[in-house]
């Protein structure tokens, strides 16, 4: 059971009920449809009802959970259509923002993005597939930041906890280092220099989504 301290203020009580349900929710342990009464969830993390309700409208701005009629708040369905349309979306802008990475690339965006594949390794052998994840969100977000295209990251930004959702969802069928071989793979076509390789490899890694969605 998750605990909070009643000494950290209230601010720090919604925030670490915040990220342990989105942590919950991005793992599949809160399956869609799981109810999350605030009554309940005061009583587990030991704090008051505001800080929960606080939490849930962060969850809820996040489109991770939804209000139901006569249910309350409940963890939102993540749906083949919603997947579709959002790896369309990657293949179709994600490729413009590595390229644009580029043609900018310095030795400092090399050392960050391998600085990421190292802990994505250190990651699998700790079996950590939730930090796995948000290890490969920072791996393309960089794209997306680097790409000086403010509208890109803002997208991103957007769509990047459904994506973390799937990826939970769908790694459990892969083998464990498919994801920081396939990154070391892009990683040294990029450092290679070669754009139009890159692009090539980058989307067509974003295919995987179509054997969940067809």
């Amino acid at each position: 059971m998750d605990t909070v301290n009643y000494a950290i203020s209230a601010t720090s009580l919604s925030e670490q009920v915040y990220l342990s349900l989105k942590k919950q929710i991005l793992k599949g342990s809160l399956a869609p449809g799981h109810r999350l009464i605030v009554l309940e969830l005061a009583k587990q993390y030991e704090v008051s009802q505001a800080p929960v309700r606080e939490a849930l409208e962060r969850l809820k701005q996040e489109g991770l959970i939804v209000g139901k009629a006569n249910k309350g708040s409940v963890v939102s369905e993540i749906t083949q259509d919603e997947i579709r349309d959002i790896y369309e979306l990657r293949q179709l802008i994600e490729g413009y923002a590595l390229r644009q990475t580029m043609l900018a690339l310095n030795e400092s965006d090399i050392d960050y993005l391998q600085q990421i594949l190292n802990e994505m390794r250190t990651a699998v052998d700790n079996n950590d597939a939730y930090l796995l994840v948000e290890l490969d969100m920072k791996f393309h977000g960089h794209f997306y930041k680097r790409s000086g295209n403010a509208l890109f990251l803002q997208i991103w930004d957007g769509i990047k906890t459904k994506i973390m959702r799937f990826i939970s969802v769908t790694n459990q069928d892969h083998s464990g280092y498919s994801i920081p071989d396939s990154h070391a793979e892009l990683l040294g076509i990029i450092k290679s220099g070669n754009i139009d390789e890159a692009e090539e490899k980058l989307i067509r890694g974003l295919d995987f989504y179509k054997q969940y969605t067809s």
